[in-house]
C-alpha cells in the first residue's frame, strides 16, 4: 500500500519535472499513455489475458480513454504549468465529490442522506478554501480550473465505465491496456496541432521524468492497485486515495521546494474529511465481496482518487472482473 501511494501520488511531481525540462503537456500525455499501455500489455501477456475483440467494446473504450486518460492527462499538464504539483494532487482528490454529483444527476444515487450531503458540501467548501478567490494570493486561475476539470473528467469516465465496460468478460489488465492504447491514439491525433518542443530545451531529466511517470506512475500503479484489491479487499485499497494528496504535497515541498501554505493544508484536510463522509454507508447495509459495501461503487484506480466499479455492480474489483467471477 505504501509503494502504491508513493508511485501514484508522485505522478504530479513527475509531470511538473517534465514540464520544467522542456516537454509540453500534450507530449507528456502521449508518452505517458504509450508507456503505461506497454507495461500493461506485457503484464497482460504474461498473465495470458487477451485484448477485447468486440468492436462495441472498443467503441466504449475510446470514450472511456478520452475522459479517463487523454483529457485529464492533458489537463493536468496544462494546469501544472502554473500551479504547484502538491496543489494538483489535492484538487485531484475531489474526484469522488464529482462522482457523487454525477450519480445524483443520472439517478444512480438516490435518497442522499444528510451525512453524505454534508460531506459533499464540506468537500467543495474545502476546494473553495484552496482557491480563495477573495484573497490576493488565492489560487483561482485557468491552471487551477484545468486541474479541477481533470478531476471532474475522471468522475465522468468512471460513471461511463461502470455502465458500459463493467462485466464484459475481458480481464481487467487487458481491458486497461486496451484503454491506454486507445488513449495513446487519441492523444496522438492531436500532435499535429501542437507546436513541436524545442530539442535544445528537452533535458535528460525531463525524459526520465516522463518515463517514470508512464512506466511506474501509470502502468505499474494499475497492477499494484489490482493486486491490493485482490489481496486485501477494496475497503483496505480505498484508503490509498486519502494518501495521494499527502504524498503529492510532501514531494512537492521536499523535491521542488514548493511552499505549503496553511490555507492549502487546511483546505486539503477539509476536502478529505468531506470525501470520507460522502463514502460512508448507511448502518446495516450488507457488504459485498472484499469487505466493500454492496451498493458503494467507489474503488480506487490509478490516475484518479477513487473510481466506481459501476452502479449496482456489487463488486470491488476492476472492470471485467465481475463477469468472470460469476
Amino acid at each position: 500500500m505504501g509503494v502504491l501511494a508513493l508511485l501514484w501520488g508522485s505522478g504530479f511531481l513527475w509531470i511538473k519535472v517534465a514540464l520544467n525540462n522542456g516537454l509540453s503537456p500534450l507530449h507528456i500525455t502521449v508518452v505517458r499513455a504509450a508507456l503505461g499501455a506497454l507495461v500493461l500489455l506485457l503484464l497482460a501477456r504474461s498473465a495470458r489475458q487477451r485484448l477485447p475483440r468486440r468492436a462495441s467494446t472498443w467503441g466504449h473504450l475510446v470514450v472511456a480513454a478520452f475522459f479517463c486518460n487523454a483529457l485529464p492527462f492533458l489537463l493536468f499538464g496544462i494546469g501544472e504549468q502554473t500551479v504547484d504539483s502538491g496543489v494538483a494532487g489535492v484538487l485531484n482528490a475531489t474526484t469522488p465529490l464529482w462522482s457523487l454529483l454525477i450519480g445524483l444527476a443520472i439517478g444512480t444515487e438516490r435518497g442522499l442522506r444528510p451525512v453524505r450531503l454534508g460531506g459533499l458540501l464540506l468537500g467543495f467548501a474545502g476546494t473553495l478554501l484552496i482557491f480563495a478567490p477573495w484573497h490576493r494570493s488565492g489560487l483561482l486561475s485557468w491552471g487551477a480550473l484545468a486541474l479541477l476539470a481533470a478531476a471532474a473528467s475522471y468522475a465522468v469516465a468512471f460513471a461511463y465505465m461502470g455502465r458500459k465496460l463493467t462485466g464484459r468478460g475481458t480481464e481487467p489488465m487487458a481491458l486497461s491496456a486496451a484503454q491506454l492504447l486507445a488513449a495513446t491514439g487519441l492523444a496522438g491525433l492531436a500532435l499535429p496541432a501542437a507546436s513541436a518542443p524545442v530539442a535544445a530545451d528537452i533535458t535528460v531529466t525531463g525524459l526520465l521524468a516522463v518515463a517514470v511517470l508512464g512506466v511506474f506512475g501509470t502502468g505499474l500503479t494499475f497492477y499494484l492497485n489490482y493486486r491490493l484489491i485482490a489481496d486485501e479487499g477494496a475497503t483496505a485499497a480505498s484508503t490509498v486515495g486519502y494518501l495521494l494528496p499527502v504524498v503529492s504535497v510532501a514531494l512537492g515541498a521536499l523535491v521542488l521546494d514548493e511552499a505549503i501554505g496553511v490555507r492549502v493544508v487546511a483546505g486539503m484536510v477539509v476536502v478529505l474529511v468531506g470525501v470520507a463522509l460522502t463514502r460512508r454507508a448507511p448502518a446495516g447495509r450488507a457488504e459485498g465481496p472484499a469487505g466493500r459495501d454492496a451498493d458503494d461503487p467507489e474503488v480506487p484506480r490509478p490516475d484518479g482518487a477513487a473510481a466506481p466499479a459501476g452502479p449496482g455492480t456489487g463488486s470491488g474489483r476492476p472492470p471485467g472482473e465481475r463477469g468472470r467471477r460469476r
